[in-house]
């Protein structure tokens, strides 16, 4: 029998033929292996191996990881469904801070009780270690399938994706298609919790890169998850749920009205935030805060254009203007500069310039260079009228440390967030954070010059900085403004595909360059000719 040397993190075993990735990594002792990376290419554990050469494990430590064991755990979720439930629809509307947002539609209402019966029922297959075993397809035997399983928006998308073979898992008696490679077996989905959150929706609380992989405390953000619900009701008045409907309509030319009433909608959003403020005579402070490529600069723009069709005199802050010097950040446990902390602004300076506007005096207000890594004065002045209003955007604008001294009746605080409404089909959706990564990609390197590899490795400190600084603030905004475009993902595809497909094999990055690269792979292309000059895309696509 052949003998084979796989070297693992510098270390290295004999094995013998046969033998697969899954029983390497437990032979090197690997907590929650997902996946392996063979010669830069990700693979499944279920990959058997057939000569030497060096491997590396991708655990839930790893964001490409998390994604696997979040599409396991959905697997392990409509598979505990079925066992319980006849006739039943699993769809999975959207990722929730924590987890992932699923509806479960059968004859009657959900209750608590039954949502106690899916998690000791998911509980038994976690201990009977089902495995996940994938099946390569042709696309016609595919698409017959998942006709047959009364899938039609899955079916429709096997046409848009140009392979031989389409790969679906088997999980007991069911075939699924998540499109990313699953965990091994079930044994490795084990951290996990439910919340019934009421009228048939349920929350999959899954484990946290943060907290090492540990499931954290659920937190219950009601003002989000309406705000995507009232947002996916909207493309269902469209015809346009799903990734098959919006394809379609690039395909018919008839994309620039969808973009169009895409383009009005968020108009509308903005509209509506303004009007709530223009009720609320005391306002005189609008505070817009955002995680990372939420399109705060362009969100406060149109906001201030809407308060200026009113008779009103918008003035413009950014808290990032207010930087202290970059030799005076403060910094993190591994030593580096910790922008993201409210300590990295000078907060001193910045009541002083609101006090003194509040006064009815004229301040000078700065402008933070991020080159020199200092705050400038080129002149801009401002002052407080009877018709102004302050416009403040920034990172911490949920935070009522940033400006204590100004009551709650003189702030209304808006959030803002990319929620991609339209899903790819009932059981895959693109993420938040998928999303705004996109975003960010493209635009740091159009506007700053930033290699993708660099983007990638800020993102893990950049989320951090929001676990910590945004995401416990969201229950105190007073508005929610979803600032995703249903169409924007085939615009995006055009600008962020050549930067991924530039990073190369020997980048620490590769493997999650590849797994957004084929994120993308079921979208059709849409030109940016289309996207209106003013449309909050251009703020990422230039």
């Amino acid at each position: 029998m052949k003998q084979i040397t796989i070297t693992y993190n510098h270390e290295e075993k004999s094995f013998t033929e046969p033998i697969n990735l899954y029983q390497i990594s437990q032979a090197y002792q690997i907590d929650h292996p997902m996946a392996a990376i063979v010669e830069r290419e990700m693979v499944s554990l279920q990959e058997n191996m057939h000569r030497s050469c060096s491997v590396e494990f991708i655990d839930l430590t790893k964001v490409t990881g998390y994604k696997i064991y979040q599409n396991g755990l959905k697997y392990l979720f409509i598979t505990a469904v079925n066992n319980l439930f006849k006739n039943n629809e699993v769809r999975f509307l959207h990722s929730v801070p924590k987890g992932i947002l699923a509806e479960v539609c059968f004859d009657r209402m959900l209750t608590k009780e039954d949502v106690g019966k899916i998690k000791g029922q998911m509980a038994k297959i976690v201990s009977d270690k089902e495995p996940l075993v994938p099946y390569h397809l042709k696309p016609e035997e595919a698409y017959q399938y998942l006709l047959k399983k009364q899938e039609p928006e899955k079916a429709k998308m096997i046409p848009f994706l140009s392979h031989d073979l389409i790969t679906m898992y088997r999980l007991k008696n069911n075939l699924n298609n998540f499109y990313t490679i699953m965990p091994y077996d079930t044994s490795l989905i084990d951290r996990f919790d439910l919340k019934y959150i009421g009228k048939n929706q349920v929350v999959l609380v899954c484990p946290n890169i943060a907290l090492h992989g540990q499931v954290p405390e659920y937190v219950h953000y009601e003002n989000i998850i309406a705000n995507f619900t009232a947002s996916q009701k909207w493309l269902r008045l469209l015809n346009t749920p799903y990734l098959a409907q919006l394809n379609q309509k690039v395909a018919d030319y008839q994309i620039k009205d969808f973009i169009e009433v895409n383009e009005l909608k968020f108009s509308n959003d903005i509209l509506e935030a303004c009007e709530a403020v223009l009720d609320k005579p005391d306002v005189k402070f609008v505070l817009i805060a955002g995680p990372s490529s939420s399109g705060k600069t362009t969100t406060t723009k149109r906001l201030s254009t809407f308060f200026k069709s009113h008779g009103y005199e918008p003035i413009l802050l950014s808290t990032d203007d207010f930087f202290v010097n970059k030799v005076d950040t403060p910094k993190d446990e591994f030593g580096e500069y910790n922008f993201e902390c409210l300590q990295a602004i000078d907060l001193d300076t910045f009541n002083q310039v609101l006090k003194q506007l509040l006064n009815g005096e004229e301040v000078d207000l700065p402008e933070y260079d991020f080159v020199q890594g200092i705050r400038i004065y080129k002149g801009r002045k401002a002052k407080l009228k009877e018709n102004s209003i302050v416009l403040i955007e920034g990172l911490h604008c949920l935070n009522d440390d940033l400006l204590p001294f100004i009551e709650a009746k003189y702030k209304y605080k808006i959030y803002l967030s990319p929620f991609m409404p339209l899903s790819i089909d009932r059981h895959n959706y693109i993420s938040t954070l998928d999303l705004r990564l996109i975003r960010r990609i493209t635009r740091d390197r159009r506007s700053r010059g930033k290699k993708v590899e660099d983007t990638i490795n800020e993102w893990k400190y950049v989320r951090k900085g929001e676990e910590e600084y945004i995401f416990p603030y969201i229950y105190q905004a007073d508005k929610i403004i979803n600032t995703a475009l249903a169409y924007e993902m085939g615009v995006l595809k055009v600008y962020a595909l050549p930067l991924l497909h530039s990073v190369t094999y020997d980048s620490v990055c590769y493997s999650e360059a590849r797994r957004l690269i084929k994120m993308f792979e079921p979208y059709f292309t849409i030109t940016s000719e289309l996207v209106p000059k003013d449309s909050i895309l251009r703020e990422f696509i230039g």
